[in-house]
């Protein structure tokens, strides 16, 4: 017979709390942040497709479809920071998520990247499939967390200590994401994509993403694609970027500087550059989760 290991252990116990959860929150909507999410404010709602163009088919229960039904703000409000503080600039955004930035200098740019993908496996219940890696490369899995094991940092290694009890509640799903925020980055996020060899591939939930360097003035970005069309006859792509900057703040829609009439559709640019309102990517920056 097979020993029931302590890593037996855990999987069980992880497995009864994932069942527990799906029971208890059968009703509840797909944003945990918004259980009572109006998606006639969706993406998709509220910003119309070029003529023309269609947007493409998406899996109900997928991370794409999640995406661009995530909710807006009504109208087009300020882009806020952190500290209640509003963003110096004012021109670069569409419309802006609804959904928190928290209290501290954390949710950046890779970190809306993170707290998206997170919040998606989250409301499915996946809470074994929302891991992401520190910048040291030592990796952080959400189910560790809710068992009570938490990282104590020395250096550049961190050992997981279990200190707290079993919890798998939305506050401390967040709190697991501060600790994420606090030690990952642009950096690490960019080493657990994989790279899309031909950009005119794209696909809803891609990432643009430059990693940078911890503690230098090359802090990197990333922005996510949350919405995808086709031209019907072409099949040519548009699509629709999300960014979150320094220091943390509400996390908007992008205007497209580069074209005004279809903005904040996008199309890919024929030179090795893709220009947004805060930054400028190469075309081979296409990222993609795994």
């Amino acid at each position: 017979m097979r020993p029931f290991t302590t890593f037996n252990l855990k999987q069980a116990v992880v497995f009864f709390l994932i069942l527990a959860f799906r029971i208890a929150n059968a009703q509840t909507g797909s944003y945990s942040w918004k259980p009572d999410a109006d998606l006639s404010r969706a993406i998709c709602s509220r910003i119309a497709v070029p003529s023309g163009f269609a947007r493409v088919p998406a899996d109900s229960d997928s991370f794409a479809d999640w995406l661009r039904h995530l909710p807006l703000k009504d109208d087009r409000p300020p882009v806020m920071l952190y500290d209640g503080e509003q963003k110096v600039n004012q021109g670069a955004h569409f419309a802006v998520l609804d959904i928190d930035v928290g209290r501290e200098n954390l949710q950046q740019c890779a970190d809306a990247v993170i707290r998206l993908r997170a919040e998606y496996f989250y409301s499915k219940h996946h809470f074994d499939l929302i891991s992401f890696n520190f910048t040291n490369g030592d990796s952080a899995s959400f189910s560790n967390w809710l068992l009570g094991y938490r990282p104590v940092i020395d250096g550049n290694k961190s050992k997981w200590i279990r200190s707290e009890s079993v919890d798998s509640s939305y506050a401390n799903f967040r709190r697991y994401l501060d600790c994420v925020f606090t030690y990952a980055g642009t950096l690490s996020l960019s080493r657990e994509l994989e790279k899309v060899d031909n950009a005119a591939d794209i696909s809803i939930s891609d990432v643009f993403i430059r990693g940078g360097k911890p503690g230098t003035s090359n802090p990197g970005h990333a922005v996510i694609v949350t919405d995808l069309a086709r031209d019907t006859i072409t099949g040519q792509a548009i699509f629709i970027l999300a960014q979150s900057y320094m220091p943390a703040q509400d996390i908007h829609i992008l205007k497209n500087p580069n074209d005004s009439a279809i903005s904040p559709w996008y199309r890919l640019p024929h030179t090795k550059f893709l220009h947004t309102p805060e930054w400028d990517f190469k075309i081979d920056e296409l990222k993609r989760f795994k």
